[in-house]
């Protein structure tokens, strides 16, 4: 039998034109079937499910660009009205459920890399299953060919790659259409644009930006250092020739401002009330790590005082046309809550002169066509029902995205509540646990 929703009497948001306008969507199947504005053709039977959108304001499924998403905490994204995720590095075994999820779960579509590629010794430690370190372009390129059959969407470089081992990765991902992503904040070797001209199409955090402006400069240099550069007055001038330059080989940017500002102002940070921030709270291993991680606020805040100038990167680079997306880097940072965060990431970009819809869209419609997933961010017809329905209109103040009445996934209606109901118990992560563990073990042998 066919599954049918009419969201009723909303008022939808074409984030592509900007325009507001009254109508029903008539939702089959996962996808937005008929949209009507005429009241007397709606299709009101008694198997159809109605939801009364009426004084509703109706934009697509918002998407975070750049998490490490985990099932523990997954179904907090749908509370958020965060409908897909690309997962920037991680396990692809660890997060086998959430791929192989039904499109109706209230867990978010998943765009997932798999372990990143680092240079040695490794930012992280010795390789294991969340990184490879490597200075050899062979064993590079083969781990290219494992991570692409094993179904990874992007291949992720991290910041103590070499630039042979970064073009022999970018080489191999594209004989398979596949597109690499760096992220370089603690590179000292290559930069930005270094990047871009191997091919790498991906920046996250407007990494190795800086350095292209400031050579002299890394996060391991001395304050001295630090203190030739002027953080809340950032040259125009350079940032407008580097943005020049990066898009000449069309780089996207996702500059994760949020990450860089809620290190900024700590022992502050952004903590907004609501039931899904008292739930993320709840989680004592997520709150855990971050307290740990808090107790180096002088570390922090050498990230924190980059955010005006990644916000000025960012908008320079959009205003000369520049493809650039919202991500937060949730759970990474301190306090960067998985979900929520993205609404905070909305907020930063009308900060940085984004106006309120061009935010939107760098969480929707921009997005989706960053990663070729034309169904997703818009509410057209024959485009996959994933929706956010908002009590106040989002382009009169960004911050009433977080203002939630219900979210709608791959055609399931879930009010926030019930989405956070699908958390897992502790028993159901431990035997998540478990056969991640027994599965990685096959893979190994």
């Amino acid at each position: 039998m066919i599954d049918q929703t009419l969201i009723q009497n909303g008022n939808i948001i074409n984030v592509e034109t900007g325009d507001i306008y009254t109508a029903s969507l008539l939702i089959e199947d996962g996808y937005i079937r008929t949209i009507y504005q005429n009241e007397e053709e709606f299709p009101l039977h008694n198997d159809i499910r109605v939801v009364n959108a009426s004084g509703k304001w109706i934009i697509p499924g918002l998407i975070d660009m750049h998490v490490h998403i985990r099932d523990a905490f997954a179904p907090c994204f749908i509370a958020s009205g965060v409908t897909a995720v690309r997962d920037m590095a991680g396990s692809l075994i660890m997060s086998k459920q959430l791929l192989e999820a039904p499109v109706e779960a209230p867990t978010p579509r998943l765009f997932a890399a798999e372990r990143m590629i680092d240079g040695l010794p490794g930012m992280w430690g010795d390789t294991s299953p969340f990184n490879l370190n490597t200075d050899d372009p062979e064993v590079a390129r083969e781990e290219v060919r494992r991570q692409i059959e094993a179904g990874a969407k992007y291949v992720k470089l991290y910041c103590l790659v070499s630039q042979e081992v970064m073009e022999a990765v970018v080489d191999e991902a594209k004989k398979y259409g596949i597109e690499v992503s760096c992220d370089l904040i603690h590179a000292t070797e290559v930069n930005a644009l270094d990047a871009a001209k191997a091919g790498v199409v991906w920046n996250e955090h407007a990494s190795g930006c800086i350095r292209v402006m400031y050579p002299n400069w890394s996060m391991a240099e001395e304050e001295s250092v630090w203190q030739e550069i002027d953080w809340e007055n950032p040259d125009k001038e350079k940032i407008e020739m580097l943005c020049r330059e990066l898009k000449k080989y069309n780089v996207k940017l996702c500059p994760t401002m949020m990450l860089h500002d809620q290190m900024r102002y700590l022992p502050e940070y952004w903590c907004p009330d609501n039931v899904v921030m008292e739930k993320i709270k709840g989680n004592k291993d997520l709150m855990g790590q971050w307290e740990q991680l808090a107790g180096c606020i002088e570390a922090f805040k050498k990230s924190g005082i980059q955010t005006k100038m990644i916000q000025t990167i960012a908008k320079t680079y959009f205003d000369i046309g520049g493809t650039v997306v919202t991500g937060t880097d949730t759970p990474a940072g301190p306090w960067v809550w998985p979900g929520m965060g993205l609404h905070r990431e909305l907020e930063l970009f009308v900060d940085a002169g984004f106006s309120e819809l061009d935010a939107l869209r760098a969480a929707t419609i921009t997005a989706a066509d960053a990663m070729n997933q034309h169904e997703l961010g818009r509410i057209q017809e024959g485009c996959a029902a994933d929706l956010v329905l908002l009590n106040n209109n989002p382009l009169e103040n960004i911050e009433d995205t977080k203002d939630i009445h219900v979210v709608m996934k791959g055609g399931a209606v879930y009010t926030q509540n019930e989405a956070l109901l699908h958390i897992p118990s502790k028993e159901e992560l431990e035997r998540l646990k478990k056969e991640f563990m027994e599965l990685l073990e096959a893979e190994i042998c």
